[in-house]
């Protein structure tokens, strides 16, 4: 009699778990036949805008602590949570609460381009690489790592400059560079044009496992909580948060050695000490400060922005999209 209670009770909670996969799928092939009706031009600027949105948002709410991440990054001085809100309360004492966001207009000039750019790139390579068609599962895993890397590298290639002056910006005090087009220009005249992608090598090294880490985890986990879910067909905000701070959190303890050496480079000039290839900066950081001190200096403080910041702008973007391509401006198009 036990048996057969539990043998009904497997079977309800197939049956419900077969209607939910059923509402997805029908959910999914509703939403599939609306993008249809998008061109693909539609598709990219609300792509475009959706993630522009989503990089502000994220960034403006992190600033303060990753200026205080990018000035031990830069730094031979050791990190600890307690030097990082002396950091943070130094510069509000002596320089107003205004000052916790210095450098982040030059970051938001950065990172709204960026995130638009990636958000709106990573739609189109999985559009070229068949994510959604794939037949078989593995093959789409596959395609969707690659397709986030593809995404960051195509960002980076095309911001990059934008994140050498965000950087400059925030290690610096406010008289030598007032502005972020006199960060550009004072470059131009005293240091050259092609100071303007010092540390582009470790930024590219560095985006393509974070950005796959990052839009492979957060696709894949949505997946599996639609799958793995006997009350709820679709993925909730609170959801799209979870997966994107994991995302977050991953991808960024995937590359962050390679931030720390994009950083010393690019700031080399102001904190006068040379970094000039690569290897040369990872060995003279491990050197003079060790792996853990050297290489992994303020990743903790990472691992509170990065998913906040990661989760904030997934769920934005997400949230977003859906909107924009709902509204008969775009779908009559």
């Amino acid at each position: 009699m036990q048996t057969r209670y539990y043998e009904l009770k497997e079977v309800r909670r197939s049956g419900m778990r077969t209607k939910n996969a059923a509402e997805t799928d029908g959910r999914g092939l509703e939403a599939n036949r609306n993008n249809h009706k998008l061109s693909n031009s539609n598709r990219v600027i609300t792509s475009l805008a959706a993630g522009a949105l989503a990089g502000a948002i994220a960034k403006t709410v992190i600033a303060p602590l990753d200026r205080a991440k990018i000035n031990f990054q830069t730094s031979k001085t050791p990190f600890s949570h307690r030097k990082a809100v002396r950091f943070l309360v130094k510069s509000y004492l002596n320089e107003g609460l205004t000052s916790l966001w210095r450098g982040n207009s030059a970051s938001l000039a950065r990172v709204v381009p960026y995130a638009a750019i990636q958000f709106s790139a990573h739609e189109q390579w999985k559009r070229m690489l068949g994510v959604d068609v794939a037949g078989h599962q593995s093959v789409a895993e596959y395609r969707r790592a690659i397709a986030g890397s593809l995404a960051g590298v195509t960002a980076v290639s095309l911001t990059y400059p934008l994140d050498m002056a965000r950087a400059r910006m925030a290690v610096t005090q406010k008289d030598m560079y007032k502005s972020l087009p006199q960060v550009f220009v004072k470059i131009w005249k005293e240091e050259g044009v092609l100071t303007l992608y010092r540390g582009y090598s470790p930024t590219l090294l560095g985006v393509i496992p974070y950005a796959g880490a990052s839009f492979f985890t957060y696709e894949t986990l949505k997946r599996l909580i639609v799958e793995h879910s006997d009350n709820v067909a679709h993925v909730g905000p609170l959801d799209r948060m979870f997966c994107g701070a994991v995302a977050g959190l991953l991808g960024q303890s995937a590359s962050y050695p390679l931030d720390i050496v994009r950083r010393r480079m690019q700031t080399s000039r102001v904190i006068g000490t040379e970094y000039k290839t690569v290897v040369g900066t990872l060995l003279k950081v491990v050197r003079d400060e060790g792996v853990i001190g050297g290489l992994y200096k303020g990743l903790s403080l990472n691992w509170i922005k990065g998913p906040i910041a990661v989760g904030i702008s997934f769920t934005t973007f997400d949230t977003l999209l859906h909107f924009l391509r709902t509204l008969p401006f775009f779908r009559n198009r």
